[in-house]
């Protein structure tokens, strides 16, 4: 069989990403016609955007965080992941590179910290001092209220942030400034440890991540695929 053979037999039983995404954006207008009809809720209201934070000692709040980046971009939402704390390379890093040839400006990212504050050197950058920490937050921050005021983007996710203000490097007036300021239109996702209890009335969608068991305890390090 000749090479134009079989590139037609493939087009033939192959969609085009054209055909992919019109038959992808009926099915989703055939969901949303059923739920719809399907679900009503007469007292419930519809909010414009929320703040969904996701915090607590257990496993999965990046994951989380991750999980609904994926979602907002399978609704054609634009959405800035933005993360602190973490200088290390881990793998949803890989992943956003690796997607972002196919979203292009749909998805932004942005990655500004310099390790855990007051930890080890190997969780750290080496020689870091207190003030370049500091520092590093503050930019990765102005990053943050950049996106969330822009009105650019339907989901804006601040990765460990609520880890930068427990350490101190910014503080829970920051948090309040990205609640108050983001665009009537953009949504919120906060993630990491020690999120303010004060600033919860703020906040729409809370997740308390409760460790039940984890194996750290019995010594045993992070697994790769699944921790980082």
């Amino acid at each position: 069989m000749s090479i134009i053979s079989l590139v037609q037999l493939y087009l033939s039983n192959h969609l085009t990403i054209v055909e992919y995404n019109a038959r992808l954006e009926l099915k989703k207008i055939h969901f949303d016609n059923i739920y719809n009809e399907s679900v009503t809720f007469e007292d419930y209201q519809t909010k414009e955007s929320v703040v969904v934070v996701y915090t607590g000692e257990g496993k999965g709040k990046t994951s989380a965080g991750i999980g609904l980046m994926a979602r907002a971009l399978g609704n054609r939402w634009n959405v800035a992941f933005i993360q602190f704390i973490k200088y290390w390379g881990v793998g949803e890093h890989v992943f956003i590179r690796d997607i972002q040839p196919l979203f292009k400006d749909q998805l932004h990212f942005y990655k500004g910290g310099k390790g855990f504050y007051q930890a080890p050197n190997d969780l750290s950058l080496p020689q870091i001092t207190p003030e370049q920490h500091k520092q590093a937050a503050e930019e990765t921050f102005r990053d943050a209220l950049e996106c969330a005021t822009s009105g650019k983007y339907q989901l804006v996710i601040c990765d460990e942030i609520n880890n930068a203000v427990h350490d101190g490097l910014l503080s829970e007036k920051h948090i309040k400034e990205l609640i108050k300021k983001r665009a009537p239109g953009t949504s919120l996702c906060l993630t990491g440890r020690n999120f303010p209890k004060d600033i919860l009335p703020l906040v729409d969608i809370a997740t308390d991540m409760t460790k039940i068991k984890h194996h750290f305890d019995n010594k045993y390090l992070a697994n790769k695929g699944i921790d980082f």
